[in-house]
């Protein structure tokens, strides 16, 4: 793989928290990742673009005999995931460096709404080989359930919804609003699932692309009022609570 340098401007919201990004983000079931080879041509090499910390490849290694894995972060990419099958790369999404025809599969985890789409098509279509197959993988608002929940929802939608980047609406539609010039292959319902304390949901929370954005327009008062809301009814710091997101796939193999 030549590696291309990064583009020198993209929409960079996770930079500056890789680190938190790295420890707080959920992780996908690894169903799914068994469920995409199966699907594929053969279990030589996966394209994961727009891997952020790995939290994706590292999950698609179980499954193929090479994963490169790109981010057109330097910063995310010094965060990842390490793996002895995953070769961690500083790419665009739309310039992976990878040969022709050369490629399984191509994914992109909570990522697509960054790229120039028309774009990583073209990459799409240029490294996959015969039957390789494209897979959009996208989850929602967290959902919990009695106060903390309501509460968590409330700073999703009324306090961030402001600031959250225009690209958000692509994830909550699940991608359904992106072209997808693919035959589209249906995939089974899968969510993803986690048992978390206050303190690992608030680091999740840290990695919201709303939040710095809504920090430099409000200051922290709201950030410190929900924080301090969210541990009245939480209960125990400790206590784990189940959270779920609903997992959105959009899924194609080339002919």
């Amino acid at each position: 793989m030549s590696t291309p340098s990064a583009p020198t401007t993209f929409k960079d919201h996770f930079s500056t928290n890789a680190a938190g990004y790295a420890l707080h983000r959920p992780s996908y079931p690894p169903e799914l990742a068994g469920w995409l080879a199966g699907i594929a041509p053969s279990r030589s090499l996966a394209l994961d673009c727009g891997c952020g910390t790995g939290q994706f490849s590292e999950l698609l290694a179980r499954e193929f005999e090479q994963v490169v894995a790109t981010d057109a972060s330097e910063e995310q990419i010094a965060h990842a995931r390490q793996h002895p099958r995953v070769r961690y790369g500083v790419a665009p999404a739309e310039r992976s460096g990878l040969g022709a025809g050369s490629v399984d599969l191509v994914s992109a985890a909570q990522a697509a709404h960054w790229f120039d789409v028309p774009r990583f098509y073209d990459e799409v279509r240029r490294v996959l080989r015969p039957r390789g197959c494209l897979a959009l993988i996208s989850y929602g608002v967290a959902r919990m359930d009695g106060e903390p929940g309501a509460l968590l929802l409330d700073w999703h939608d009324r306090v961030l919804g402001p600031y959250w980047p225009p690209e958000r609406m692509l994830v909550l539609g699940g991608y359904r609003a992106l072209p997808f010039p693919f035959p589209e292959i249906e995939a089974p319902p899968m969510d993803v699932g986690a048992q978390w304390s206050l303190d690992e949901l608030l680091g999740y929370v840290d990695t919201w692309s709303a939040l710095r954005p809504a920090l430099a327009a409000l200051g922290r008062a709201p950030l410190e009022a929900f924080r301090q809301e969210l541990g009245r009814v939480w209960g125990a710091p400790g206590r784990r609570r189940p959270i779920r997101w609903p997992l959105s796939l959009r899924v194609g193999c080339m002919p």
